[in-house]
């Protein structure tokens, strides 16, 4: 298998006037993932159902008809030898996209991912690469249970080596993968399963968007103002930014004006942009459905006060409480940050 070189790409506005193709999240991806291994014979899929299936959550869908077998793999129940295939392509010099279906399943793999993905550019001082995705769904709210339903961003984050995004939208998606995979680090690329505009979950209108045909990167470490505001500001990711959105537009006849960024990367994070914002609010409500302690959310704060601690007069987390995802809808329901538990902290910030 040859290795081509990367073909050119372009950056494009960040929600382009013009146009009215529509794509769902799970679509947009597999786009881009198509588009790339058109340009780069180095690229290929690999993972459990991503073949025939075309993944569980539809992201991978088509690949193996258009690449067939050799470049689009399905692969045995066995994360730790099947991401450890993927990193040694990678360091010989190809671009691999390897799933592990839930993140949650991270446990079986993390020597793999965090002692070999992650370490050995540093470790080999700076003479190897290893240009790999590692793509995994993420997120509750479909009855999954405590060990399919988590996100665990926070947790990859922590982590030195990995960049981490996470997008909210079809656009993003696309010029996230496609930036995910002509780049040089291993990226650790997270879609969260209520954003995918899949028809046998919860109906979210905001899966389905404009997305331009043509092939374009979405900066990995550059934050979102999804809506302008001037009275607080809410920084989240993923599924939480539709609900954010949704407090915002509700808020919006009562005179309440929320401002909401979409962080779109963990790793870098965009402090520059929550600050920005901070500034002019001086309220700040970081949600976020990863677990509450030792997390994005605390780390999201800090880097606010670190920069300029007076511009914080009041703060908030809604986030996931340090327990398991229950199975139990109600139960459920009750952890995870909800658009009633963001009001609250909304209206809270405002008393």
């Amino acid at each position: 298998m040859s290795i081509a070189s990367p073909a050119p790409s372009v950056s494009l506005p960040i929600e382009p006037e013009a146009g009215k193709r529509r794509l769902s999240t799970s679509k947009a991806i597999s786009e881009a993932v198509a588009q790339r291994m058109r340009s780069d014979d180095g690229v290929f899929v690999m993972g459990e159902d991503v073949g025939a299936y075309g993944g569980i959550f539809s992201s991978t869908t088509g690949l193996l008809e258009e690449f067939g077998p050799r470049r689009v793999l399905d692969t045995p129940i066995s994360e730790t030898a099947f991401i450890g295939l993927g990193i040694g392509a990678a360091v010989e010099g190809m671009r691999p996209v390897v799933e592990l279906m839930f993140a949650d399943f991270f446990g079986v793999c993390m020597d793999q991912i965090y002692n070999h993905m992650a370490k050995i550019h540093f470790e080999s001082g700076g003479n190897v690469r290893v240009p790999m995705v590692l793509t995994t769904a993420v997120g509750g709210g479909y009855s999954d249970g405590a060990q399919h339903s988590q996100t665990l961003w926070g947790t990859f984050a922590h982590l030195p080596g990995m960049k981490v995004v996470v997008p909210s939208n079809p656009y993003d998606a696309k010029g996230l993968m496609t930036a995910a995979i002509r780049s040089d680090d291993p990226v650790v690329y997270m879609f969260h399963k209520g954003v995918m505009g899949l028809p046998w979950m919860k109906k979210n209108p905001r899966s389905v968007g404009a997305v331009p045909e043509q092939e374009y990167e979405v900066p990995i470490g550059k934050a979102r103002v999804a809506r302008p505001g001037k009275d607080v500001t809410i920084v989240t990711l993923s599924l939480s930014v539709h609900h954010a959105l949704d407090v915002a537009e509700t808020l919006a006849p009562q005179g309440i004006d929320v401002e909401v960024i979409d962080l779109r990367s963990l790793v870098p994070l965009d402090a520059d942009t929550v600050t920005a914002s901070v500034s002019k609010t001086g309220r700040l409500i970081v949600v976020d459905e990863d677990y509450q302690s030792f997390g994005l959310s605390g780390e999201v704060i800090a880097s606010v006060a670190e920069r300029n601690p007076s511009l914080l007069k009041h703060v908030a987390r809604v986030a996931v409480p340090d327990v398991p995802i229950p199975y139990a809808r109600d139960l459920e329901y009750a952890v995870l940050p909800t658009p009633a538990r963001i009001e609250t902290a909304v209206r809270e910030a405002l008393a």
